[in-house]
């Protein structure tokens, strides 16, 4: 393999000085005609592809901007990213993602490792300290509800307090009373939880809540079991995200009960996987896609130096499949 070729072999080709390859590349206008074709023809013939993380030690912005997500086996990230793509690619920026959990065996904060990249801002859509977000020093917007709220971040997520009344208003609207909700670890799960308990003790029913260790499949599957083994097991179940709702109706199948002739069920997030024609999962929407656009317009104007709002609630909205019918 040969060289990969520098600024420098880019400068000697052209006959100009490195700093005048920088001010094109840069797109400068203070370059004349003749030495940027100069300088792109050099670039063209070589090769050459610049270096974010030298432009980032220069002092000019990288154009990329780092996305931390919870874990890659949430579905709900893929549209999610879709929205920052559509709304960052007119300026130009690239994404780079990464799991909180993929490296920590290793002890690598992602925040950390974007910082070291000298990224020009942050998209959180996982959980992060206020002090690491703080030491960034650069743009930050949180996406999807948080336990802390630092000040002068903004947050964008879906109303998932609201989410959570939808999801059981729908049940109890269709004739059930005893409505359980699997739910789990974290700020999300809590507000979906929150919406539940509020709208079943408004109808005057009562709140039956077990709670997953963590927001898994198979996590949601173990809680689940010992509801349904229970002598007076619910008609329906609201798991705070779809994957767990898919562990609900695992088990109810391993149990011999059909969904949903004996076992309404509604799911969170309307993932790619709730449409599946074999699934059909009733889920309530936060619109990860718009979810996604709006974090990165919010990202944009602060990264040109205007202001972005404290936070903004996007509404939810419930989309009935085959997994849930009248008791």
């Amino acid at each position: 393999m040969g060289k990969r070729p520098t600024i420098y072999d880019v400068a000697a080709r052209a006959g100009v000085s490195k700093s005048l390859v920088s001010l094109v590349l840069q797109d400068s206008p203070r370059v004349s005609p003749d030495k940027r074709e100069a300088v792109l023809s050099a670039v063209e013939a070589l090769g050459y592809t610049p270096s974010r993380l030298a432009a980032g030690l220069a002092g000019s912005r990288t154009r990329s901007v780092g996305v931390v997500i919870d874990e890659f086996e949430n579905l709900w990230f893929a549209p999610v990213l879709a929205g920052l793509r559509a709304a960052l690619a007119d300026e130009r920026y690239s994404l780079s993602v990464a799991d909180a959990e993929l490296n920590s065996h290793l002890d690598l904060d992602p925040l950390e490792a974007f910082r070291a990249l000298r990224v020009d801002g942050v998209i959180l859509a996982g959980e992060a300290s206020a002090a690491a977000l703080t030491r960034l020093g650069v743009p930050v917007v949180v996406l999807g509800t948080r336990a802390v709220e630092v000040p002068g971040i903004p947050i964008v997520a879906s109303d998932e307090l609201a989410g959570g009344r939808l999801a059981t208003a729908h049940l109890a609207e269709l004739g059930h009373s005893d409505i359980a909700c699997v739910s789990a670890p974290g700020a999300s799960a809590a507000a979906r939880e929150a919406g539940y308990a509020e709208e079943m003790r408004e109808r005057g029913l009562t709140p039956r809540i077990v709670r997953a260790a963590h927001t898994s499949e198979s996590a949601a599957g173990h809680a689940a079991a010992a509801l349904l083994g229970e002598a007076e097991r619910p008609s329906a179940v609201f798991a705070v995200n779809d994957p767990m709702a898919l562990g609900v109706i695992g088990v109810a199948a391993q149990r011999g009960f059909v969904v949903p002739r004996d076992l309404s069920v509604v799911g969170y997030d309307n993932s790619p996987l709730a449409a599946y024609e074999l699934v059909s999962l009733t889920s309530v929407s936060g619109d990860p896609r718009e979810l996604g656009e709006v974090a990165g317009r919010e990202l944009l104007a602060l990264l040109g130096g205007g202001q972005a709002a404290p936070a903004t609630l996007v509404p939810p909205s419930l989309v009935q499949r085959r997994s849930t019918a009248r008791r």
